[in-house]
């Protein structure tokens, strides 16, 4: 009882000071699971792979849609109760980024995370990065990720962007049914980033382990890469490297309806998606 106490105290007194600042919305259960976590990260060593050491806590965790857009106006969303694969990526890695600083506090985490979902960490429905070619290109401005670009081969594929799926498809959106004069600033954020090449493995490399091992370490960000019209990335999620040297995807699965790593071989897996065609690779820095 004490431990639960000590608890809510350190996470509820930071917590009134981010708010001030941010406009955070997140419920007293999740400020607790997140404090709870940094706390116990402060025993492990200083070199664990903080990504993957957070992103299993989410194993288990279900799979909630939608979770950023439920409002009428941009607040700072914390919900690690539910999760779809970006947000589950975004919180692991502000998490990991607060370990890695030795900085296990909630305000710290919502400060990180802030950064990594916006540009330039300014909440605002238009500075959040929609698309993740976008969400690349600002972290690796932050000096959050670095971009992995080679070598070549596996990295043989090259994608040029071409994105409009937000300004085309925006009554599915709830932010921009309320608000539509703001999707002439999604299609001009479409527009900043359309033409613009990366290099990908292409999804007929991905079964060959002796060229991934050389391109994806356990906990690298992978985005799979889709030729659906108007979208650049279909999914994301978290690479884990079994004992047996078969790569697999910590994610969360919209199939599985929760945070797994996927007992199916990530070749495998993308063989059964016909619109995935490889893999684009981000990595903590």
């Amino acid at each position: 009882m004490k431990k639960i106490l000590s608890l809510l105290f350190l996470c509820i007194l930071p917590f009134t000071a981010v708010h001030a600042q941010k406009d955070v919305d997140c419920s007293k259960v999740d400020r607790i699971k997140i404090t709870t976590w940094l706390h116990e990260a402060q025993s492990q060593k200083k070199s664990s792979n903080w990504l993957l050491y957070f992103g299993r806590k989410f194993i288990g965790t279900p799979y909630v849609g939608g979770t950023l857009d439920r409002a009428d106006r941009e607040r700072l969303v914390v919900d690690v109760s539910g999760v779809d694969c970006t947000t589950f990526v975004e919180q692991s890695l502000a998490l990991a980024l607060c370990a890695r600083a030795g900085k296990f506090d909630f305000p710290t985490f919502c400060n990180r995370l802030a950064r990594v979902r916006y540009i330039g960490g300014n909440i605002a429905y238009l500075n959040r990065n929609h698309y993740f070619t976008l969400w690349i290109n600002s972290n690796v401005q932050a000096g959050t990720v670095r971009d992995i670009q080679g070598p070549v081969p596996p990295f043989s594929a090259i994608q040029k962007i071409n994105v409009s799926y937000m300004s085309t498809h925006w009554h599915d959106y709830h932010m921009l049914t309320v608000h539509q004069d703001w999707i002439q600033g999604i299609s001009r954020m479409e527009k900043g980033i359309n033409g613009l090449t990366y290099r990908y493995i292409p999804k007929r490399l991905i079964g060959d382990a002796s060229l991934m091992h050389k391109a994806v370490k356990s906990g690298d960000i992978l985005a799979l890469v889709t030729n659906k019209q108007g979208l650049d990335i279909s999914h994301v999620g978290i690479a884990v490297w079994d004992k047996n040297g078969t790569l697999h995807l910590l994610n969360a699965s919209s199939i599985y309806h929760r945070v797994i790593v996927d007992s199916m071989p990530l070749a495998q897996y993308m063989s059964r998606h016909t619109s995935q065609i490889g893999i684009r690779v981000c990595r903590l820095r």
